[in-house]
């Protein structure tokens, strides 16, 4: 999910009592709920979509949840240290204990990779000890309802706090819509996806892709071996017809012209482009390029009537045109 999601939701977890826990709470819950983002770094040092490979993985696994905790939590004790020698620690804070700020960290990273598997993009959990993609598929990557939710339900709080009011109960109620919303969520990609599979071929991939403000509707995509299928949410229920290549319904776009390479590697993903490109890629396809060589794209980010970000170019690699339908 997007950064402000990140931060907004260890907000609300401050305002939802565990800033009481201890002096420079709220830093370490919004601060910890960034940090694994840290893995953005690498545009200083990668090219292209050489970031791909690296993203979301080694800072979003286990070992990153136990020491990215503890370097904030050290850095925030060691930032209150600092400012009691000089006499400019902040009156109203509350003494800090190292314990409470490692755990209210700790609790901070988690809830980053947890939020950022609810979208398409993925993320690898295991990483170093497996470089798995998981996937929720349950919210577009920049979500404005939930957005608003949690500022509301932040603003809400810190509101009642100042009128000396029960100011964690709208954070619990912010908190509890928020979850009943993912969970809606869920449920309607879930539903989209059982819904037409009766005409899906067995063996082809099915994703039911959220998209921006409809939250109810999911952009299907549909295929396999190069060659996808992408639904618009306008279609209301998948015709049989439909989900064949041949037909040009204005509501269905058909992509992939060439084959896939097979490129193996043998360095580390992040290390080249098209070997990054290809252990990211969930729905790959690729087109011709004008001019010679072709484009690798993925379906899941694919807009013929927009720059494609998420795409590799190979000008030495020759379009072999796919054939099987």
């Amino acid at each position: 999910m997007d950064n402000l999601t990140h931060s907004l939701v260890g907000a609300v977890m401050g305002q939802a009592g565990l800033k009481q826990k201890t002096g420079l709470a709220m830093p370490a819950l919004i601060i910890g709920a960034n940090l694994p983002d840290v893995d953005a770094a690498c545009f200083f040092w990668l090219e292209g979509s050489e970031h791909l490979g690296f993203r979301r993985g080694i800072t979003h696994g286990p070992p990153a949840m136990v020491l990215l905790p503890l370097v904030l939590a050290a850095l925030l004790w060691g930032w209150d240290r600092w400012q009691t020698k000089r006499g400019k620690r902040p009156e109203d804070r509350l003494p800090v204990h190292f314990g409470w700020l490692y755990v209210l960290s700790f609790i901070g990273c988690l809830s980053h990779p947890a939020l950022d598997w609810l979208n398409v993009y993925g993320v690898r959990f295991l990483e170093p000890f497996s470089s798995q993609w998981f996937y929720g598929d349950t919210l577009f990557i920049i979500d404005v309802w939930l957005w608003a939710l949690l500022a509301v339900t932040t603003w809400l709080s810190l509101r009642t706090e100042k009128r000396g009011g029960n100011w964690k109960r709208p954070a619990w109620i912010g908190s509890v819509i928020g979850l009943a919303y993912i969970a809606l969520n869920g449920l309607f990609t879930q539903a989209a996806v059982t819904r037409d599979s009766d005409v899906i071929s067995p063996g082809r991939e099915v994703i039911a892709s959220p998209v921006p403000l409809r939250f109810w509707e999911r952009e299907m995509i549909i295929g396999g071996n190069g060659r996808y299928q992408i639904v618009n949410p306008a279609i209301e229920r998948l015709d049989p017809e439909d989900v064949t290549p041949e037909i040009g319904a204005q509501y269905v776009a058909n992509v992939g012209e060439c084959e896939v390479p097979d490129i193996s590697y043998q360095v580390p993903a992040w290390r080249t482009e098209i070997g990054a490109f290809l252990f990211w890629t969930r729905t790959p396809f690729a087109t011709r390029r004008e001019g010679g060589g072709i484009i690798l794209h993925d379906a899941r980010f694919y807009d013929p009537r927009a720059r494609d970000r998420f795409s590799v170019v190979l000008l030495d690699v020759e379009c072999v045109e796919l054939t099987e339908r």
